[in-house]
């Protein structure tokens, strides 16, 4: 059973007198373990697709299950509770908060969780997610302590700590330099790997998407052509021998 199934999934808004079609009939399957990059310019219906896929939006017609649930016309609380224990994302921005350190920002989503857990609980979950990314000596930093990859490696790390079920990174290397960009593209693969955690990265970057297994491409709304995909690594990277040779 795919862990994500859109099935002729569409999503209308209305601007005044006109009507935008941002998605127009859009069947997708993912399974567990796929690393999934949807790609497209702006408009193409791929931000729309996202906030669905997270549970952020709803469909104006069609179906979406999740793990085997049709989560399309759930309430807004049922729709809260499918983001708390099922999804993590990984935005853009980073979106940390500023006055708190590494280890506290990545226990955030552990506040909301049914039933409570405990402080001690809390800090040790996130610290081993921390761990898991590498930034286990900085948990007390705080975000402007860090460079941008790591507080990414930080967004990663509270996306992680709740072990949801998928992983949503929104143009995660927007805000990063290229070699930054590898870093954590790599990071996402291994991720994959090792834990075999199902991620769909959303991106207008062929570069970016090339680190997925799987590319799948819209434009108006429709997918326009859905490819497996050998995933780019850093020995396939032109950039790592420009690392490498800076190393030296």
């Amino acid at each position: 059973m795919p862990i994500v199934s859109l099935q002729d999934l569409k999503k209308t808004y209305q601007l005044g007198d006109n009507t935008v079609h941002a998605l127009r009939g859009v069947s997708l399957d993912i399974e567990e373990g796929e690393f999934v990059a949807i790609i497209g310019p702006s408009g193409s219906g791929k931000s729309t697709m996202m906030h669905i896929l997270g549970c952020l939006d709803r469909p104006t017609e069609g179906k979406y299950l999740l793990n085997g649930t049709d989560v399309s016309k759930l309430s807004r609380d049922e729709l809260a509770d499918i983001r708390n224990r099922q999804i993590g994302f990984v935005f853009q921005g980073f979106n940390l908060l500023a006055r708190t350190t590494a280890l506290e920002n990545v226990e955030v989503p552990l506040l909301y969780s049914r039933p409570v857990i405990p402080p001690a609980e809390r800090a040790a979950r996130a610290r081993v997610a921390l761990e898991a990314i590498g930034l286990g000596q900085r948990t007390d930093h705080h975000p402007n302590q860090l460079s941008g990859g790591q507080q990414q490696r930080v967004a990663i790390a509270r996306a992680l700590v709740k072990e949801p079920a998928l992983i949503l990174a929104d143009e995660p290397t927007g805000n990063l330099d290229s070699a930054t960009s590898i870093e954590v593209m790599r990071l996402l693969q291994e991720l994959r790997e090792r834990r075999g955690i199902t991620i769909v990265l959303i991106t207008h970057e062929a570069e970016i998407a090339a680190y997925a297994t799987r590319i799948v491409s819209v434009r108006d709304g429709r997918i326009l052509s859905d490819v497996p995909n050998v995933p780019r690594t850093m020995t396939t990277e032109p950039e790592a021998e420009v690392l490498a040779g800076a190393a030296e």
